[in-house]
């Protein structure tokens, strides 16, 4: 399978760690598109604030980003649609910017085989959360891989729901800052979210409410939800309140809702009292704190922790995966 990557910010650049680190069989990123220099790509890819340094030498040359033994195609146009693309099967939309049908297809127009796109998006065709919705695929060429929140979130309601249908329920993201929130007090439009993003927490909205309505329908909207961004520059967390339809005691639901983690691809758990930084770089979509868990009657209290990045990146793989060897 032949990936490039459109975007090498902080989720392009975590795709590539992940399929350096942990090479998957027939899997290989063939192009890289930035706007940024050269230069630049090479040095935000070897030193990185939240993953630590890249064990190995990283060089542009050549219209190359050379990282150890490896060298991948490096190219700087605004336009995909001015790259080569023949012979990719899918296109790591990772720019932030395809909201339009115009923009999300460019990679088609290239000569890419598919597009899959790092965050919500109007022009996809479809949007897809493993563990969620996974047979919404189809045949869809451009397709939106959600937010990384809707990532934690769909999974976790889905199976919630399974085990004692939801009536209600509010989701509260409690979320590390990111590039959309200025480091110091500056103009962002939205009032709250103009204050310095590493001096405060912000509550804010979050789009995984409308998301989880697209890919699950009918449950979706029973739950509300909103976002606290906090100053912490990695993982985050969701906080799940439901209403069920049934009574339960702690210990019965405890044992279903372990059982049901255990038979999801993307869910995991941990029964030890952990703090936000000991789950850097897991790649589950979210990982259910036992601990946390809460339940008095029909209503339940779910908490989990959530790589935002390093968690979605591992489900952008994922999805690409199974867009480009789909029957």
């Amino acid at each position: 399978m032949k990936l490039a990557i459109n975007g090498f910010g902080r989720i392009g650049r975590t795709i590539l760690r992940q399929l350096l680190q942990a090479p998957r069989p027939g899997v290989e990123v063939v192009a890289i598109n930035d706007i940024a220099s050269p230069e630049e790509c090479a040095y935000l890819f070897q030193y990185d604030s939240t993953f630590g340094p890249y064990p190995a030498d990283v060089i542009a040359r050549d219209g190359a980003l050379r990282i150890g033994d490896t060298a991948t195609a490096l190219t700087q146009e605004s336009d995909l649609r001015n790259v080569d693309l023949s012979g990719v099967d899918v296109v790591l939309e990772c720019t932030g910017i395809a909201r339009t049908g115009d923009v999300a297809s460019r990679g088609l127009t290239a000569g890419a085989r598919n597009v899959l796109i790092s965050g919500p998006s109007p022009a996809a065709e479809v949007t897809v959360v493993m563990g969620a919705n996974d047979d919404a695929l189809g045949t869809a060429r451009v397709v939106s891989n959600a937010s990384c929140t809707t990532n934690a979130l769909a999974p976790l309601l889905k199976v919630v729901d399974q085990i004692g249908t939801v009536v209600q329920g509010h989701m509260t993201t409690i979320h590390c800052y990111t590039n959309s929130q200025p480091m110091v007090d500056a103009p962002r439009g939205d009032l709250a979210r103009s204050r310095g993003g590493a001096q405060s927490m912000v509550p804010t909205t979050s789009s995984a409410t409308e998301l989880v309505n697209k890919v699950l329908p009918g449950l979706g909207n029973r739950v509300t939800g909103a976002a606290l961004r906090v100053p912490v520059a990695s993982v985050s967390a969701v906080d799940l309140v439901v209403t069920l339809e049934q009574a339960f005691d702690e210990k019965s639901f405890r044992h279903a809702l372990q059982t049901a983690v255990s038979r999801s691809p993307v869910l995991g758990w941990t029964d030890a009292p952990l703090v936000s930084s000991d789950l850097r770089a897991r790649p589950e979509s979210l990982v259910i704190a036992a601990p946390e868990l809460r339940v008095q009657g029909p209503q339940a209290r779910i908490f989990g922790w959530y790589d935002n990045e390093w968690g979605f990146s591992a489900r952008m793989i994922d999805m690409a995966t199974r867009m480009a060897t789909r029957g």
